[in-house]
């Protein structure tokens, strides 16, 4: 699916389940929420998003522990977890996704090379993770990123 098509099935989903969603994005800026505030009518089920692209946002916004991110790296597992647990806490929204990585050209490095993105999402049925690498420019991984997100939520809406 396309990201117009994965938003309006979100949106359908969402609604019939009567819940609220927030974003915490960090490597692609608030493009998963543009995403979903494309389609009219999301005020029915998109509650807000959070761009924490620096770590004193992730921390300051969305309280993620700044021991957390000097332990593990802003691109990690526990930080798209703590990501997505902060957006619900500091939301009235009931299901959350969280993305962190290095969409490039630069920042990469040999354990976290461009690409590398950590998603987190945070549901009524649980806190989920998972990596992804993928290939291509800036653009491109961000694109992604923003497909896979919005794809994890709606396979793990409750």
């Amino acid at each position: 699916m396309n990201t117009p098509e994965l938003v309006l099935a979100l949106a359908r989903e969402l609604k019939e389940r009567s819940l609220m969603m927030a974003t915490a994005e960090s490597c692609t800026g608030g493009l998963i929420a543009g995403a979903c505030t494309d389609l009219s009518g999301s005020s029915d089920w998109f509650e807000r998003g959070f761009v924490t692209y620096s770590n004193a946002a992730k921390t300051g916004m969305l309280g993620v522990p700044a021991a957390l991110i000097a332990q593990h790296g802003a691109v990690s597992e526990p930080v798209a977890r703590a990501m997505a647990a902060g957006a619900l806490a500091q939301s009235a929204a009931q299901v959350a996704v969280a993305v962190t990585g290095v969409a490039g050209p630069t920042g990469g490095s040999a354990d976290k090379p461009v690409g590398t993105v950590w998603f987190g999402w945070a549901t009524p049925a649980g806190s989920f993770t998972e990596h992804q690498r993928f290939d291509g420019d800036r653009a491109a991984v961000r694109a992604a990123t923003v497909r896979h997100a919005l794809a994890g939520l709606l396979q793990r809406l409750p």
